[in-house]
């Protein structure tokens, strides 16, 4: 607004949880009321809602409307009570963990919460020109003060750089990075305009979310302006301002909070937690349906567990160009047969799939007779560059062009046994400000909103698999996304380089992911563009891949080479026990991806999510932990052969290998040698683990519990999750649930288990505790055996059935 003319407000409209406030220079702000700790503002200077409906919204619920949400719909949400006080010059509106007051000259708001009981001031528009009332542009601006010292940011997903995104300036586009630079590349490939503010002074949480899916910035303190103090900022180019401010007493509350309202993680099937094997080079070669299979008879040889294959583009080549859903069959003589093959040595096949017809593409005059494509101005297929050639992206924002997807998927891929779809390549790089949509028959600008088209894909690919196979839960991945991609998808960090630093900041990004309410996700093992990664690199890569939700080693390297287990002899045997490793831990995984389903909570953590009263948690490291029970120290430089790490105070921790005890609140140094990489368990902590012996398409269950007690006195309660891996069973409640409880003495540990629900085919449950463990075990069990050291832990096998 400029400095001669600041509107001023009145309260126009109480109606229930929503307030509505207007100027005489006709400008209108409402204000939602829908949690005790999620309070929304909506300004429209010229009281005109430019995008009328939402696709981010989903409270509580994997379901969005093909066509969006109406954006003044307030379905989910509980619409609490509050104060509001009506004073001269402001309005205060209090729910129990959020009081803000709304300065009625200039539209200034200050936020307040109380995460231990006392109301602290935590957020303020900036004091000077922080909305754009008087349309400087046609763009949307809203700007805050900023503390230069106290603040830290964390969040805005998939990021290059620090965890702590302070003093940064971040692109609100998304687009095909190949190569990035983890350090400082940006634009990458996801949108999600969304972070939390963390007071180190005053030791408060609090989400802010811009509910648009247009290109902009969101500057995090990288702008100085002497004209305005300290200050950060949001644009977008297209919209409104529409924000959710939420409160949390701690971090951890905020993320789980934000996910929520932005939609319920899908539950994907256990095998895609397990090792999928991918490359570029295998479809690109002219015998690929050979070359494909001698990938399973190497997993036979070498005895690499591995659970799905995501199948790259080279498949629906014609020459040295990619045609969605055309099969080569000179590459691929009989999809059908080779989708089986795969099926029978347990390996899952998960397609490639493209947005984007090339100009010359089989069904091109198809879909632009059927009026699929985005358009130009004259009414035309917006023609863009699309890898080798020009094509036109197909429209989601059509009916029509969902329906034929949907077949498409079906036809092509799901008939012929290829169980899911990889969406990939969907960015939607349109640049052409006059290009259009359909719009769902309210046309706008294709610039406007590129990530809808991205999130409408990724629903029409979900819908033919759900359709296909009613009673299967559906498994795809998406490369690009916007926030509540979580509703739908895997994830990963895209076409990283091969390095060091890539591996280093990775990390970073897929916390920052998990941050912003995407924990399912991972990275391209090993790097995918660029030069082979040699022995030791690679190595370091599958230490840490393991533990991610997603686990894929994928390449497409500049010497023609594939990131492969067996590519280098002398690392082949400890890549082979890593992965077993995954899969004796896939029992934890699966529990971690029911709680995110379920309730919200990050697979993967940064140590201050868990520990926020540890200030020492919040210096940058690249330590991560794993639900909040498995600490892991990966070795992200060349040539360690120790790792040290910072043990967060107020929990004590076990080296997961020795079974040594080390108090928390402190450094220590780990061996970093050899193919175990530096893990921790938390003192007071079960992992659920699958103790069977596993080989390559011999699957194998036997359940157990790795226990790690109080040193001393005290006790601890836990549960697990687990079902059939991949049917919609559990909603009718065919599923288990295993609790466990250890009370722990300077003398004994008492243990009991119980599942409840769908009972376990074996009657033996195999206990592992640290070697050094020497307390007499009690147990309700009718027996007890082989209490010994094996594999470094002592193991108890319990009788659980008379």
């Amino acid at each position: 607004m400029s400095v001669n003319h600041i509107p001023e407000f009145h309260l126009a409209e109480r109606d229930g949880a929503t307030l509505t406030l207007k100027s005489a220079d006709g400008h209108v702000a409402h204000i939602f009321l829908l949690e005790q700790d999620i309070i929304r503002v909506m300004v429209l200077p010229d009281a005109t809602l430019h995008f009328p409906r939402t696709w981010a919204i989903a409270p509580g619920t994997q379901h969005c409307p093909l066509d969006g949400r109406e954006r003044f719909s307030l379905a989910g949400f509980s619409q609490p009570g509050y104060i509001l006080t009506d004073t001269a010059g402001a309005l205060q509106i209090q729910t129990e963990k959020i009081r803000l007051t709304v300065q009625l000259k200039g539209l200034f708001c200050s936020w307040e919460t109380r995460p231990d009981g006392d109301w602290k001031l935590v957020a303020q528009d900036r004091n000077t020109q922080h909305l754009n009332f008087d349309y400087w542009d046609d763009k949307v601006y809203h700007y805050l003060k900023r503390d230069a010292e106290d603040d830290m940011y964390f969040g805005l997903g998939e990021r290059s750089g620090d965890s702590n995104r302070h003093g940064r300036s971040y692109s609100l586009k998304t687009i095909d990075a190949m190569g990035y630079n983890a350090s400082s590349t940006d634009a990458l490939y996801k949108h999600i305009p969304f972070y939390i503010t963390w007071s180190k002074k005053q030791k408060t949480a609090f989400g802010l979310f811009y509910d648009t899916l247009s290109e902009g910035k969101l500057d995090m303190g990288c702008e100085l302006d002497n004209y305005h103090g300290h200050y950060r900022y949001f644009v977008a180019e297209h919209g409104d301002l529409d924000y959710y401010f939420i409160a949390g007493d701690n971090m951890e509350q905020v993320v789980r909070r934000y996910t929520w309202m932005t939609g319920k993680p899908a539950f994907t099937p256990k095998w895609g937690l397990g090792y999928s094997g991918s490359t570029m080079s295998y479809t690109d070669e002219p015998d690929a349906q050979e070359k494909m299979n001698e990938f399973l008879v190497n997993c036979e040889q070498h005895d690499i567990l591995c659970e799905s294959f995501h199948l790259s583009s080279g498949y629906t080549s014609i020459g040295n160009k990619r045609y969605v859903f055309n099969w080569n069959r000179d590459k691929f003589p009989d999809p059908h047969a080779f989708a089986q093959h795969y099926l029978e040595h347990g390996v899952r096949l998960c397609a490639n799939i493209k947005p984007c017809l090339l100009q010359d593409h089989p069904r091109f005059s198809e879909a632009e007779s059927l009026d699929l494509f985005i358009k130009d101005q004259d009414g035309k297929p917006e023609m863009v560059q699309f890898w080798d050639e020009v094509g036109a992206y197909l429209d989601f924002t059509n009916p029509d062009t969902i329906d034929w997807w949907k077949r498409a998927v079906t036809t092509s891929l799901l008939e012929y046994g290829i169980t899911s779809t990889w969406n990939d390549n969907n960015e939607f790089q349109v640049l052409n400000p006059q290009a259009t949509v359909h719009g769902f028959g309210h046309p706008f600008k294709a610039v406007e909103a590129k990530g809808l088209q991205t999130m409408l894909m990724m629903a029409a690919s979900q819908e033919a698999q759900t359709e296909f196979a009613p009673e299967k839960r559906p498994y795809l991945v998406s490369r690009s996304g916007a926030a509540g991609m979580q509703r739908y998808v895997q994830t990963w960090s895209g076409d990283n380089y091969t390095s060091w630093q890539t591996l280093k900041y990775n990390i970073k990004m897929g916390l920052g992911l998990a941050l912003s309410g995407i924990s399912n996700t991972g990275h391209d093992v090993g790097g995918f563009s660029g030069p082979a990664p040699g022995p030791e690199l690679l190595l370091r890569w599958v230490q840490f891949g393991i533990f991610m939700p997603r686990f894929s080693i994928h390449s497409w390297n500049d010497d023609k080479t594939v990131n492969e287990a067996w590519m280098y002899p002398e690392i082949t045997g400890a890549i082979r026990n890593l992965l077993k490793l995954r899969a004796c831990l896939t029992p934890y995984f699966y529990d971690l991806l029911w709680r995110y389903h379920q309730h919200y909570e990050p697979m993967i953590k940064p140590t201050f999510l868990a520990f926020p009263d540890d200030p020492k948690c919040y210096a940058e490291n690249d330590d991560m932990l794993v639900g909040a029970n498995l600490l892991l120290a990966a070795v992200v430089e060349p040539g360690q052969k120790s790792r040290a790490i910072y043990l967060p105070a107020g929990a004590d921790w076990y080296d997961f290998w020795s079974g040594a005890h080390h108090r928390g609140g402190q450094e220590i140094a780990l061996p970093a040698a050899g193919e175990q990489p530096p893990l921790l368990a938390r003192a007071g902590s079960a992992i659920a683990v699958n103790v069977a012996e596993q080989h390559f398409n011999q699957a194998a269950h036997q359940q157990g519990f790795m226990v790690f007690p109080h040193q001393f006195d005290g006790s601890f309660d836990t549960e697990f999750f687990d079902d059939d891996g991949d049917s919609n069973a559990y909603v009718d409640g065919k599923s288990s649930m295993w609790k466990i409880r250890v009370h722990s003495t300077t003398s004994t540990l008492e243990i009991n288990l119980e599942c409840t629900g769908i009972q376990p085919t074996s009657d033996f449950v195999t206990l592992l505790l640290p070697q050094h463990e020497t307390r007499q075990v009690v147990t309700g069990a009718t027996t007890i055996s082989g209490d010994a050291i094996v594999n470094q832990r002592r193991e108890i096998t319990l009788k659980i059935k008379s």
